[in-house]
């Protein structure tokens, strides 16, 4: 038996400024448009997209960053999850992909956003974009009885 891939119910996408208001505001747009697809504010699949957002956004704002390009936030509501991608247009080293996420030394300023998605996502992955820099993608499974859960 073959599974089917999730289907999509709805998406919202945004080009941001790779500043660090950019990144706020990549936040608080994915929180209004989670809200207004049923998923309330403070339920914890919102919690968790917030700060997988907030990390991917941060990241993409600081080591991402080209002048003169933004970057995208995705957002989709699929079947039974949120899914959510940070795309940025620099080209050079990957961020390392799941299970390759080094802990940060414990008095480090910096290296703990890709370690939070990867405790609070589901799923996540890093993709090339063509034809310039990458996508951070990661999904995050809405409760049982949503709406839009399985």
């Amino acid at each position: 038996m073959t599974t089917q891939p999730p289907v999509t119910v709805s998406t919202f996408v945004q080009r941001l400024s790779p500043t660090p208001r950019g990144a706020r505001l990549a936040r608080h747009l994915a929180l209004n448009q989670l809200h207004a697809w049923g998923v309330p504010h403070g339920s914890d699949a919102s919690d968790t997209v917030a700060v997988i957002v907030a990390e991917l956004a941060a990241n993409a704002v600081t080591h991402g960053r080209v002048p003169g390009r933004d970057f995208e936030l995705r957002l989709s509501l699929v079947t039974g999850s949120v899914r959510v991608e940070v795309t940025d247009t620099r080209t050079g080293p990957r961020p390392p992909g799941p299970g390759a996420v080094r802990q940060p030394e414990v008095l480090a300023d910096s290296g703990r956003g890709l370690v939070l998605v990867e405790a609070m996502a589901d799923r996540w992955e890093v993709l090339d974009r063509e034809p310039l820099g990458k996508t951070v993608r990661a999904e995050v499974d809405v409760r049982a009885g949503h709406p839009f859960s399985k």
